[in-house]
């Protein structure tokens, strides 16, 4: 079912964020890999600079009523739990995108809060507090290492919200690792339904580039929100700070085939953004009906890539909707 939503007001500010969330492909970062087997902060100057725009980012976000270091088979993933309503309900689970960790959540913790509990998470092998201890380097790498974290939560089951390479990350385990996800809902994620666009392939070279000027990376950001100024915004600089400080070392995602969408029996929610330059969001939207056709996928008409930060009470509202609908 797609169902076009009529131009919202957007907010005064775009996530740096939610706009960089998207692929720093790891074209440019296999040409440029360093031997250590497993993602790392470059220096100990470095992993300051980091920790400094973290904090800072961290400090939008409302207090969590919760800190968990799970300990998996590939190393230890940061959480962080926000009680919200219905304190009984399967709870949220953010992932964030790539280079990104859970301050991208800023905006939408309000809203979503007032639906159930958040968990947000630092993926593993990314710039923030999760240490990866093991190689990740195939897609049900990926998938095991998140069934982990899932296991030792409390809850029975966990409603995925994945954002860009996030929605990757949701998806990857719903094929490979389904047992605890209730449902998996995605805003505008990358190869799941459609390739990554030239442009943005061609625009995330340079961008990865630790030693590249810090512009390189901004106007990179800028042009994954569509031009959106970026500039002193708390989650772009974090993220600009991850990119510049942490050599990833995780495999490249592969694109996830029809084939294995088709067994996914997960209720699903694909929310797309209509002026994503990641990717053909008409592709991408036919693609999700066919291989999915029990899910629900919506397309914003205006949004860009930074889909959450432009629209976070609309995408609360769908999600609502979404989980009224399964019967979750």
């Amino acid at each position: 079912m797609r169902r076009p939503l009529p131009r919202p007001r957007r907010r005064w500010l775009i996530i740096g964020g939610a706009a960089l969330i998207v692929v720093v492909l790891l074209i440019a970062g296999f040409a440029m890999r360093t031997p250590a087997p497993v993602g790392h902060f470059t220096s100990a100057v470095a992993h300051d600079r980091f920790l400094a725009a973290y904090r800072q980012a961290m400090a939008e976000l409302q207090q969590p009523d919760q800190t968990l270091d799970v300990r998996t088979s590939y190393g230890v993933v940061r959480l962080y739990r926000f009680a919200g309503a219905e304190p009984d309900a399967d709870p949220l689970l953010l992932l964030p995108g790539r280079a990104a960790a859970s301050p991208v959540w800023a905006d939408n913790l309000p809203a979503l809060l007032r639906l159930r509990s958040v968990y947000t998470i630092d993926l593993l092998g990314e710039p923030g507090m999760s240490i990866q201890q093991r190689p990740i380097e195939t897609p049900s790498d990926h998938a095991q290492w998140l069934h982990e974290v899932l296991v030792e939560l409390p809850e029975p089951r966990i409603h995925l919200l994945g954002l860009s390479i996030g929605g990757w990350t949701a998806m990857n385990l719903t094929v490979h690792r389904p047992e605890k996800v209730a449902s998996v809902m995605l805003l505008d994620p990358v190869l799941v339904f459609a390739d990554l666009s030239w442009q943005a392939i061609v625009r995330s070279i340079p961008a990865s580039v630790r030693w590249f000027p810090r512009s390189w990376r901004d106007d990179f950001a800028s042009w994954t929100a569509n031009d959106a100024p970026v500039e002193d915004v708390p989650v772009a600089q974090m993220i600009e700070a991850g990119m510049q400080t942490y050599a990833l070392q995780l495999s490249a995602p592969h694109r996830i085939t029809p084939e294995e969408l088709a067994g996914v029996r997960t209720p699903t929610l694909a929310l797309l953004a209509g002026e994503s330059r990641m990717h053909d969001t008409a592709e991408a939207a036919g693609v999700a009906e066919r291989a999915l056709p029990a899910a629900t996928v919506i397309v914003y008409p205006d949004a860009s890539h930074a889909i959450n930060g432009e629209y976070p009470d609309r995408v609360a509202a769908d999600i609502a909707t979404f989980i009224a609908a399964s019967g979750q």
